[in-house]
């Protein structure tokens, strides 16, 4: 506890200075606080573990709301509204600020995106190479992660990502249509996720083994699954094993903040999942 409380002062301490000296690319509170406890890499803040001086800098609380399919909605303490996964058909009205895409299939984007969106950020580049999103917009910080897809029998490089969001104080990862097991390298640049939405459907993304392995490395204090299809949620619950509570809620919203993050890791079902 006092190698964290150390860790995040320091890291506190020196965060405008970061910030200035990297305008391009602002530095993330997620990955930085898990490089500097390499013993506790990835691992995620708990009400009561999480101390004063991270809570500080806090104000308000996100709300996350599932829409449907692989899209959750994401509102900020500023009013940023955010739509994951979008492709039109969920998460459109209101009409959001932001919005993350990937191109495994027609349901996770849309070439025609109503003009009031000011930003949308596609998890591959249509230019080739890798996407690079490091966007701040109000109160949220928006990466990316890319990963590959799954190209009939091969993978084909940099055609998706994993998007991270960073605000109020925590670090929210949507894996999207994740096709191939994470590496050191992937888990690195992902840093610390205190919520984390995943796909469960078993098969058209990852098997239900390779998500949990996944889910477990990371192991966030939220997990919030998506992309179920028909996969009976208690084949993905019960993979994760009782290090994992688990809480299904009567409505489709839920609040939260680094303050009343669960003390213990909880799979959490929103109405409609």
């Amino acid at each position: 506890m006092l190698r964290l409380s150390a860790a995040i002062l320091l890291i506190l301490a020196f965060w405008p200075f970061a910030a200035s000296a990297q305008e391009e690319k602002p530095p993330s509170r997620c990955v930085a606080i898990a490089e500097a406890l390499p013993s506790a890499s990835y691992a995620s803040f708990t009400a009561t573990q999480a101390p004063r001086q991270a809570q500080a800098f806090v104000d308000g609380d996100v709300t996350i709301t599932y829409a449907g399919h692989s899209t959750y909605v994401i509102e900020t303490p500023a009013g940023v509204r955010i739509a994951t996964d979008f492709s039109g058909v969920y998460g459109a009205d209101p009409l959001p600020r932001v919005v993350t895409m990937n191109k495994a299939h027609r349901t996770h984007y849309s070439d025609h995106v109503d003009p009031g969106i000011e930003y949308v950020l596609r998890g591959w580049n249509p230019d080739g190479g890798p996407a690079r999103h490091a966007l701040v917009v109000d109160d949220v910080y928006i990466r990316n992660v890319p990963t590959d897809i799954r190209n009939g029998g091969d993978l084909g490089k940099d055609g998706n990502s994993i998007f991270i969001f960073e605000v109020a104080g925590l670090c929210i990862g949507h894996l999207g249509h994740l096709h191939h097991r994470l590496e050191d390298a992937h888990y690195g640049a992902i840093g610390r996720l205190d919520i984390l939405m995943v796909p469960i459907d078993g098969g058209m993304t990852l098997s239900l083994d390779r998500m949990t392995e996944i889910t477990a490395r990371l192991y966030s204090s939220m997990i919030l699954p998506m992309h179920r299809h028909s996969t009976p949620i208690s084949e993905f619950t019960g993979r994760m094993g009782d290090d994992f509570a688990v809480e299904f809620l009567s409505g489709r919203s839920l609040t939260v903040s680094l303050k009343t993050l669960p003390d213990r890791p909880t799979i959490i079902i929103l109405e409609g999942v």
